[in-house]
């Protein structure tokens, strides 16, 4: 009214043409603010939620239902409940499929781990978080978990590694509320599957748990006490536990970890006087020991089992420990301490009066002489070998003590002995109908003669290789072309 009323102060003093002008100014200013002023009178009208030209609907005012709480009727969308389950006749064909919401991780976080979601599924009973689960409850979660497991395999072979590993984690979250010893079990089975994928935070994931629990395992239990003097269902309980541990490492290659265990299982049987578990954990320790080539301790692992063997005179026993013992340090380049145990093989297999394994060490511990250049004793254990392999018919064994033991004379430049060696080997290797084995004999009889300059002989014997190489249709050029260089040589 105040800008009115000064505009009609100024009309009545101004001439026609400013009246003019001061009454265009006057409705430029009504056109702005009549707008304005209706955009904020939108804001006190109520958000339109009916349809178009329709007054807008109140909300029905309808009653809480049973467990929802006042809060709840603000939010249309309900949380799903944690404790539903299917009927209890659902066939495992309609395992209802988990819907979770996972959480977002920024590029340079690693993801989080699966295996520690706390999703709630709707495989699991109600209040299974706080109580352990019925038989019946297990009866029927168990080949639920089973058919998660042929799901994931299907999705792996189907080339769905992401699908298949979701549905793995999900397993073995449920897997937890039958046990840790079923947790472990499928920790190892899913592990396994991880590294041959070559999926390594998988087998992070794994190995973190697995971890979780051997902690536990090795922390003091109630009631367990140090496994002396346990009730047996304690003791069975955890050596289960201890014992799946043990493999599931070994599936995720963790071969230090696998190590603890049994070393934990070989103390607590031992305090448990448990032969039959010592002995068994023995062996697995000796075997892992030896496929990762730590030879110190897999040997003396095996001395122990092989003292053990002794004491209770059990010779099969004793036979597979100085076996491993040899074998143990021919691996670690330790030919000289694997002798005595092969000599120790020979007197046990003479003592039982069981000679055939005899030629095959005779050979071994000739080798082992040759590597540490004792060629005396390893002279006498080749020919050893072919006598004893003779009359036995072994013939495969007495070619090698022949073949070796010429080897070994014409390195010495024993031509004399190794032309004999050879003539043997003629013999042998016809008695085994070895048509190759007989044309390589004349060949390294040939050479003999060709360097004592006693060429007709020499001639003689590649003229009878080359009858052999033309049956088997191989190295004929090789004989046809020494007979002619031979033949210059002795014209000349």
């Amino acid at each position: 009214m105040i800008g009115f009323g000064l505009m009609g102060f100024g009309v009545k003093r101004m001439g026609r043409s400013h009246r003019y002008r001061n009454l265009i100014g006057v409705l430029v200013l009504l056109g702005c603010w009549l707008p304005a002023a209706q955009t904020l009178a939108q804001f006190d009208q109520p958000i339109q939620t009916g349809p178009p030209g329709q007054p807008p609907q109140p909300e029905p005012n309808l009653p809480p239902q049973p467990g929802e709480a006042e809060s709840d009727r603000t939010n249309p969308i309900r949380p799903t409940d944690p404790t539903d389950q299917p009927a209890p006749n659902e066939p495992l064909e309609a395992i209802p499929p988990l819907e979770q919401e996972k959480p977002a991780s920024r590029k340079d976080e690693f993801p989080p781990n699966p295996l520690e979601l706390k999703v709630p599924d709707p495989l699991l009973p109600k209040g299974a978080d706080s109580r352990s689960l019925t038989p019946a409850e297990r009866k029927r979660l168990i080949p639920q978990l089973n058919q998660l497991d042929a799901q994931a395999a299907a999705q792996l072979k189907a080339g769905d590694r992401v699908g298949a590993f979701e549905t793995w984690n999900r397993e073995l979250r449920l897997r937890r509320y039958l046990g840790p010893v079923e947790e472990v079990k499928a920790l190892g089975r899913v592990g396994a599957a991880a590294w041959q994928e070559n999926d390594t935070p998988q087998v992070r994931w794994i190995t973190e748990r697995l971890d979780q629990i051997f902690a536990q395992a090795k922390a003091p239990t109630p009631g367990l006490g140090n496994n002396v003097s346990l009730s047996r269902a304690n003791v069975a309980d955890r050596v289960a536990l201890l014992d799946a541990l043990g493999i599931a490492y070994q599936q995720v290659r963790l071969h230090q970890s696998a190590v603890a265990v049994y070393e934990l299982l070989l103390v607590e049987a031992r305090q448990r006087k448990d032969e039959k578990k010592i002995e068994s954990t023995l062996v697995t320790l000796g075997q892992l020991y030896l496929n990762w080539f730590n030879y110190p301790k897999a040997a003396e692992t095996y001395n122990q089992l092989l003292a053990r063997a002794r004491a209770r005179k059990d010779s099969p026993n004793e036979i597979v420990y100085l076996t491993q013992l040899a074998y143990i340090h021919e691996q670690a380049k330790e030919p000289a301490q694997a002798i005595p145990y092969q000599e120790q093989l020979i007197s046990l297999y003479q003592k039982l009066n069981d000679p055939k394994p005899i030629p095959a060490l005779r050979i071994k511990i000739a080798d082992n002489y040759t590597t540490i250049s004792r060629l005396d004793l390893a002279e006498r254990n080749y020919q050893a070998a072919y006598q004893l392999a003779q009359p036995l018919l072994q013939l495969g064994y007495a070619s090698d003590a022949l073949k070796k033991l010429g080897v070994l004379y014409l390195d010495n430049n024993r031509l004399d002995a190794a032309l004999r060696v050879y003539n043997f080997l003629v013999g042998v290797e016809q008695q085994a109908y070895n048509v190759y084995g007989m044309m390589d004999a004349y060949d390294q009889i040939g050479k003999i003669y060709v360097s004592r300059k006693a060429y007709p002989q020499a001639i003689t014997a590649f003229q009878r290789g080359l009858a052999l190489a033309r049956q088997l249709k191989y190295r004929e050029d090789y004989f046809t072309a020494q007979i002619q260089q031979v033949s210059k040589q002795s014209s000349q």
